[in-house]
C-alpha cells in the first residue's frame, strides 16, 4: 500500500466511523464507563450492592468483615483496543475479512473515545506482542491508531491470547477498560493453552474492565455444497479434505462448530467477562448499541 493509499484508507475510515459515531452512538459506547473511579480515596465496610470487585481481601480477610476500597471519580478514561492479527483473521466470506471488521470497529471505539475527551492505546498481537501504542488522547492520535491497524503486518501466524493479556497486566498500571477483539480460533478449549486464556481472562477482568468483541464470519460454522473441498487452518497450515456434496458431511461440520461456539460461550462465561459475538456479514453498530445499553442498565439495576 502506497503512502497516498493508505491516507485514502485512513480518510475513508475516518469518514464512515465519524458517521456511526455522531448518527448511531453519539459516544454511548463508552460514556456509560464513567465514573468507575481509578484513583483510590478511601476503605469503607461493604454494603449489599458494591461491586465485590472493590473487596481489599486483604483487610477483609485481617478484620474478619468485608471491607471495600473507593476511588474518586475520575473524569479520564482510558480504553485498550486489543485487536487479534493472527492469520485466520484474514479471513473474510462476505465482502470483508475479520481483520477489516475489527479495524472498523476498533476505529468506532477510537474515535468515540476522542468524541468523549479520553485516551486510546492499541496492542496488535498474534502469538506475540506486535505491537503497543501507549494511550494518549485527541485526533491525531485517533488517526495513528487507525494507521497501525491498516498497516499491519504481523511477523507472527498463531494467536496467544493470554501472553497479550500478560502484557496489558503489566504495562497497565490504572484501572482500565479493554476491548478485547479475536475470533477465538486460537485452539480448542480442551487444552492447558486455552484454560491458560480463560485464566488470564478472569484475572485481567479484575483489574481492568474487559468486554470480548467476539468476530465470527459464518462461514466458518457451515459448510456450502461445493463438491470436494480442501480447508486450511490458517495459523498451522494443516488441510483437511471434505466432500461437501454429503448432507452428513455438512451436518457433522456444523455440529462441530456449534458446540465449539457453545464450549466458547460456556468458558467466557464462568470468566464474568462481558462478550459479545459480531457477525462479519451484518451492521455492527446497532448490535453494539443495544448490547452496551443493556449492560448500562444491567449495571444501573
Amino acid at each position: 500500500m502506497t503512502l497516498t493509499e493508505l491516507l485514502e484508507s485512513v480518510r475513508r475510515v475516518e469518514v464512515r466511523t465519524n458517521r456511526l459515531v455522531n448518527d448511531t452512538m453519539v459516544g454511548a459506547y463508552l460514556s456509560h464507563f464513567k465514573g468507575r473511579g481509578m484513583d483510590f480515596e478511601e476503605l469503607r465496610e461493604y454494603i449489599p450492592g458494591d461491586d465485590v470487585r472493590d473487596i481489599d481481601w486483604n483487610v477483609t480477610h485481617r478484620l474478619g468483615r468485608p471491607f471495600v476500597k473507593r476511588f474518586r471519580e475520575e473524569r479520564e478514561l482510558t480504553a485498550v483496543l486489543a485487536v487479534d492479527a493472527s492469520a485466520s483473521s484474514q479471513f473474510g466470506s462476505a465482502n470483508r475479512t475479520k481483520r477489516e471488521f475489527a479495524c472498523e470497529i476498533a476505529a468506532t471505539l477510537a474515535f468515540s473515545a476522542a468524541k468523549n475527551g479520553d485516551k486510546v492505546a492499541l496492542l496488535l498481537f498474534t502469538d506475540e506482542v506486535e505491537l503497543f501504542v501507549p494511550p494518549r488522547k485527541g485526533r491525531r492520535h485517533i488517526l495513528r491508531v487507525v494507521r497501525e491497524l491498516l498497516m499491519a503486518k504481523p511477523r507472527k501466524r498463531g494467536t496467544d491470547i493470554s501472553s497479550a493479556l500478560g502484557f496489558l497486566n503489566h504495562v497497565l498500571h490504572r484501572r482500565t477498560i479493554v476491548f478485547l477483539l479475536t475470533d477465538f480460533l486460537h485452539s480448542n478449549l480442551a487444552t492447558n493453552r486455552s484454560r491458560d486464556v480463560i485464566a488470564e481472562l478472569g484475572l485481567t477482568n479484575m483489574r481492568h474492565d474487559v468486554v470480548c468483541l467476539h468476530l465470527h464470519d459464518p462461514r466458518e460454522s457451515e459448510l456450502p455444497d461445493a463438491g470436494l473441498v480442501t480447508l486450511e487452518d490458517a495459523e498451522t497450515s494443516e488441510l483437511l479434505e471434505l466432500d461437501s456434496t454429503r448432507g452428513a458431511v455438512r451436518e457433522r461440520f456444523a455440529d462441530a462448530n456449534a458446540g465449539r461456539l457453545a464450549e466458547l460461550d460456556r468458558a467466557l462465561n464462568r470468566t464474568g467477562v462481558d462478550t459479545l459475538r459480531l457477525k462479519t456479514t451484518e451492521p455492527f453498530a446497532p448490535v453494539l448499541q443495544r448490547f452496551f445499553e443493556i449492560r448500562r442498565g444491567r449495571r444501573r439495576g
